[in-house]
C-alpha cells in the first residue's frame, strides 16, 4: 500500500492548485500525508488486527485531526454515533488499497471492500468506487494483462474506461465523487508506462490529486510490482514511525 501512500503525498500540494502536465516536482517542502493516507493506515491496521473499521477509523482519525478529512467526515469522526451518512465521495476508495492487497480471492475483496466503505460510505456509488479499487489492484497483483483489469472493471461496475486522458483531461475538474473520480484513476493507471509515470498522468488530470494519485498509486504498485526507492525514501520521510510499524507488518504478512 506504500504506492498509494506515495501517491497521497505527491498529490498533496497540487490538490488546491491543480495542474495539467506530467512535468514536474514529486515532493517539495509542502509535500504531506493527508487524509488519504491516514485512512490507508487504519484500513491496514483494522485489516492486521481484525477490528471493526469503524473503531479503527475513529482511532487514528481523531489522532491526526489536521489531515484534511471532509466536513460529513469530520463530523462523524468525532460524533458519538457511528452511523454512515450515505456518501457517495471518493473517501471510500482512496481507503482501499489494503483491501485488494490483503485478501485472495474476487468475492472476498468485493466483499470486504464492501465493509471497509459502508461504515460511512453507504451510498450504492460510494460502496463501488472502493470496490472498484480493490478489485483493480487485486486483479493486478494477480497478474492480470491491463485488457482484462479494464474489461472487467467496465463490465462490473459500468464505469467507461475507454475514454483516454487526453479526452479527459481538458474539461476535468476537481471532483470529489466515486464516479468522477475512480474511473479516471484507473485509466491514468491503464495509460502509464510504469509506477512514476501512473502517478504524474493522475495528477494531470487537474483534479482531486492526492485521492486520484492515492488510488492510481495503489494499483500501480500491484501491476508493476514496485515503487522507485528514492520514492519510497521520500515518502518514508514524511511518516509517523506509528505509521511505519504498521506498513512493515502489513507488507511482510501480506505483500
Amino acid at each position: 500500500m506504500i504506492g498509494a501512500i506515495a501517491g497521497d503525498i505527491i498529490g498533496s500540494v497540487f490538490e488546491n492548485q491543480p495542474i495539467k502536465t506530467i512535468d514536474f516536482p514529486l515532493f517539495g517542502p509542502l509535500s504531506r500525508f493527508t487524509d488519504d493516507t491516514v485512512l490507508t493506515v487504519a484500513v491496514a491496521f483494522s485489516i492486521l488486527r481484525e477490528i471493526d473499521y469503524t473503531s479503527s477509523l475513529k482511532k487514528f482519525g481523531r489522532k491526526y485531526p489536521k489531515a484534511g478529512y471532509g466536513g460529513t467526515f469530520y463530523k462523524w469522526l468525532y460524533s458519538d454515533i457511528s452511523e454512515p451518512y450515505n456518501s457517495w465521495g471518493n473517501g471510500s476508495a482512496m481507503r482501499a488499497s489494503p483491501v485488494g492487497f490483503a485478501f485472495s480471492s474476487i468475492n472476498e475483496v468485493l466483499n470486504e471492500a464492501k465493509r471497509s466503505a459502508e461504515v460511512t460510505h453507504n451510498h450504492p456509488e460510494g460502496i463501488k468506487g472502493a470496490q472498484a479499487t480493490a478489485l483493480a489492484i487485486y486483479m493486478a497483483r494477480m497478474g492480470e494483462t491491463k485488457t482484462t483489469i479494464r474489461d472487467e472493471i467496465n463490465s462490473r461496475f459500468g464505469y467507461n474506461l475507454k475514454r483516454t486522458l487526453n479526452d479527459i483531461r481538458p474539461a476535468y475538474y476537481f471532483d470529489v465523487s466515486c464516479q468522477g473520480t475512480v474511473p479516471e484513476s484507473i485509466i491514468a493507471f491503464l495509460e502509464s508506462e510504469n509506477y512514476e509515470d501512473a502517478v504524474r498522468k493522475g495528477i494531470s488530470l487537474g483534479g482531486d490529486s492526492d485521492t486520484i494519485a492515492c488510488i492510481t498509486g495503489g494499483i500501480a504498485q500491484a501491476y508493476y510490482g514496485d515503487v522507485p526507492i528514492d520514492i519510497i525514501e521520500n515518502t518514508e520521510s514524511r511518516l509517523p514511525e506509528e505509521f511505519m510499524e504498521i506498513i512493515k507488518e502489513f507488507n511482510k504478512k501480506y505483500i
